[in-house]
């Protein structure tokens, strides 16, 4: 199989007062092409905190993020600015749909930073709005649309740029259960039909369950990995003393 993401002794620590937190404490997995990924952990854990890091919106401490074979931790910000751009697809807990375009123009937006003319980039909107079921709804304004509607067509925007990998975070949290329940469904059937790698944080244990695998995290340590597939769990060893491969040299800084 082939490795989209690769997490290698990964770390990120911060500083509050004169205590050094571990918001991410020694991650080690690999998610591979055309997998539905969970990361799943209460307030705190450091789920948000790692998928921040997997996207490339925050440094780490130490430790290496591949995707794709690229290094993401080595990269500048001019340079993560255009590798999402050209591979990485969002999907917001609040939509972060503009007011003012329809659900067409709001699909379309992300391919006129990448200079597409526009005949092109609403052709595309159109058949992706498609995809998600949303073929009556094109020309509504998102005022006019359900919360699950308007998740759907944040669906449709992070396709439309046909990424290698998806991120959503906490893609259900605005909507009521049976909306989430759609909208989890619409996500599995999407990386099965299109054979798109796909990692999502969430709190929600049973939203989990529509994932392929999942990733248990608890005080910045990936604790449980679930594989739904095969009906087979690994539960880490919590006294591992994975802390241990952290030098006091590489926390120093923060103590200054």
């Amino acid at each position: 199989m082939e490795k989209v993401i690769e997490v290698k002794n990964l770390y990120k620590l911060y500083r509050v007062g004169d205590e050094v937190v571990r918001a991410l404490d020694g991650v080690d997995f690999n998610i591979y092409k055309g997998e539905f990924c969970a990361i799943v952990g209460t307030s705190g854990s450091g789920k948000s905190t790692l998928l921040n890091m997997l996207a490339g919106l925050e440094k780490p401490t130490k430790g290496e993020v591949i995707i794709s074979g690229e290094h993401i931790e080595k990269k500048n910000e001019e340079e993560l600015v255009k590798f999402r751009r050209d591979n990485v697809g969002f999907i917001f807990q609040s939509f972060h749909l503009l007011g003012t375009m329809n659900a067409v123009e709001n699909v379309a937006l992300p391919l006129s930073f990448r200079g597409v003319p526009k005949e092109v980039r609403l052709k595309k909107a159109d058949k992706m709005l498609d995809l998600v079921n949303l073929g009556k709804h094109k020309k509504h304004m998102p005022n006019q649309m359900s919360g699950g509607q308007q998740q759907r067509v944040g669906v449709a925007r992070a396709l439309v740029v046909e990424p290698k990998i998806i991120f959503a975070d906490e893609p259900t949290g605005n909507l009521d259960s049976h909306t989430s329940e759609e909208v989890m469904e619409l996500m599995q059937q999407v990386v099965r039909q299109q054979k798109k790698t796909l990692v999502m944080v969430t709190h929600d244990n049973h939203l989990a369950t529509y994932a392929d695998r999942v990733f248990h995290i608890s005080d910045g340590k990936i604790i449980k990995i679930e594989d739904h597939r095969s009906g087979t769990e690994h539960t880490e060893d919590r006294d591992k003393a994975i802390s241990g491969n952290m030098n006091p040299q590489d926390t120093e800084y923060l103590k200054r």
